[in-house]
């Protein structure tokens, strides 16, 4: 795990992409999308099975590293409405019940429009965006939240790297935006995908931005950009 200062409070990166906000003893996760895979299967394409238990032991780990006492969902934690398929629900429920006495929050993204809440079985709390939390504010959309430092999804952001040993490589990454300047209010930052089986979209970093990309089981801080 890679220890950051963040909206004034200690944070922890983790390398299956969660991050910890140490003051709250909370785990946030972005874009768990539970349910893609058997969303596509139903549809006709081929694509590998158990990437529930997959995810849902990534977030075992992020558990026992941190030992935070919640869990808060930035949006996405279902694919689709397919994603209710009895299979991806009874792991979820067997997940649910080994952690009986964790708290967990659901803020709401596009694709829960879209699946709906996580069944009651589950026993989510779930809200819309924005989600007040000390100095910050937990959503799925990176937009900047007056007097909060923003936390989301969404964007599932990777960066490109390039060294001799190898031509180019897409890495995930915490995209942090600055929150030192002028207005560090309408700071946001964003944490990669942490769904088993979804997409990465290659970033453009700003001015001040922090970026931390994930590499198997480390995360790095590369150099920010300079501030004009």
């Amino acid at each position: 795990m890679l220890r950051i200062r963040l909206a004034g409070q200690d944070a922890l990166l983790h390398p299956t992409g969660t991050l910890c906000l140490s003051a709250q003893q909370t785990l946030l996760v972005a874009d768990a999308h539970f349910g893609k895979a058997v969303s596509f299967r139903k549809l006709g394409v081929p694509v590998p099975s158990g990437t529930t238990g997959e995810t849902l032991a990534k977030l075992d780990a992020a558990l026992a590293d941190t030992r935070a006492r919640q869990v808060v969902f930035l949006g996405d934690f279902l694919h689709s409405a397919r994603s209710h398929a009895p299979g991806t629900l009874r792991v979820l429920q067997e997940w649910r019940e080994a952690h009986a006495d964790l708290e967990l929050t659901l803020v709401r993204g596009n694709h829960d429009d879209r699946a709906g809440d996580p069944p009651a079985a589950l026993r989510f709390t779930v809200v819309d965006e924005p989600l007040p939390l000390g100095p910050f504010a937990l959503c799925h959309h990176p937009r900047p939240v007056r007097d909060a430092y923003v936390l989301a999804g969404h964007w599932h952001p990777c960066i490109s790297v390039s060294g001799r040993a190898f031509e180019r490589l897409r890495l995930p990454c915490f995209w942090m935006g600055d929150d030192t300047g002028q207005l560090p209010s309408q700071a946001v930052g964003v944490l990669p995908a942490f769904g088993s089986f979804t997409g990465m979209h290659r970033i453009e970093p700003r001015a001040g931005d922090r970026i931390f990309p994930i590499a198997g089981e480390t995360v790095r801080a590369l150099p920010g950009l300079p501030v004009p």
